[in-house]
């Protein structure tokens, strides 16, 4: 089939929202970036490492399967809601950049009050799955919203974006661990500190596509701060994220499941690492396409754990 002419330039060619969506509720989907799944599943796995984790650590409930399925509808909603949100606030630079002006609100397929409208209605039914949770995870995924708000407005302020885009999207592993286990604990800290390196390492290659644009306009980002270097800080950060996740690891598996299952769980950590080693050895700055490629292959990059926590969890 033909590319729309109304097509969000970074979108996944022949998308379902391009290609069977009704034509009214497209630019609602672009705003939520549905034609883009990565996002959801870069805010899902830090959920799933969370209640995988916890499970392996404290034992499986039949509860952990709505848990499961709730973070998957919520991670949807709010990030849908979270992207809106980027796009109001960051409505008069989009058009400014090549790789963003065709998004719904530059465009201008959607005004600014129907992508308020759009965000409420998003972040409404986000809450009523939030409540399906324990007190605990209600307060925590209440506190999150502190972050999506202040994110978009970071790139104005700082060269360390990306740091407030980790602590909004790797949020899920406090979240799930405590609607898993009734509590917050240490394990579930070093799981957020751990994907808040993972974020700054995926997102500074996805940053790299913008970077003419961004030191034209003003937009400061990692991958402007880092230059030439950086390969040179991913790999610091690919490292410092690993050493996190086995300390989450051990933490959480050693004393409640046993050493078997904590060997498991670092072999989840080992082949995370592994991949996000992969990504370094092919990463071209330079490069859109490249760069492009690289981020969405995050999504495999921390499923790897989740598949190894998830098996931890029968030993």
């Amino acid at each position: 089939m033909p590319v729309p002419s109304d097509q969000v330039a970074d979108a996944v060619s022949g998308n379902w929202v391009d290609r069977r969506a009704p034509e009214w509720a497209r630019p609602y989907l672009r705003l939520s970036r549905a034609d883009r799944p990565i996002g959801t599943w870069l805010l899902l796995i830090p959920c799933l490492w969370g209640v995988t984790l916890g499970a392996a650590a404290t034992g499986f409930r039949w509860g952990d399967i709505w848990i499961v399925l709730g973070c998957a509808m919520g991670a949807f909603l709010m990030r849908g809601a979270g992207c809106t949100w980027n796009d109001i606030t960051d409505r008069n630079i989009d058009g400014k950049v090549t790789r963003t002006r065709s998004r719904p609100i530059p465009a201008g397929q959607v005004s600014v009050k129907q992508a308020m409208a759009w965000l409420v209605i998003q972040s409404l039914l986000a809450f009523c799955i939030l409540l399906t949770f324990n007190a605990a995870a209600i307060g925590l995924g209440l506190l999150s919203l502190v972050f999506v708000a202040i994110y978009p407005f970071a790139k104005r302020f700082t060269y360390w974006p990306q740091v407030f885009l980790g602590l909004a999207f790797n949020w899920g592993a406090l979240l799930a661990w405590t609607a898993h286990t009734g509590a917050l604990g240490w394990p579930a800290v070093f799981l957020y500190l751990a994907g808040i390196a993972w974020t700054i390492f995926y997102d500074t290659i996805y940053a790299h596509q913008d970077k003419e644009d961004d030191a034209l306009i003003g937009v400061k980002s990692t991958a402007l701060l880092f230059g030439e270097k950086t390969p040179e800080r991913l790999q610091q950060f690919m490292i410092f994220g690993s050493i996190l996740m086995v300390l989450a690891v051990v933490g959480g598996l050693v004393h409640g499941a046993g050493s078997t299952a904590a060997f498991v769980g670092v072999l989840g950590v080992l082949g995370f690492g592994l991949h996000l080693y992969w990504q370094l050895s092919r990463l071209k700055p330079d490069d859109a396409d490249v760069c492009l490629a690289l981020f969405r292959s995050n999504r495999d990059a921390g499923l790897i754990p989740v598949a190894f926590f998830t098996l931890a969890i029968f030993f």
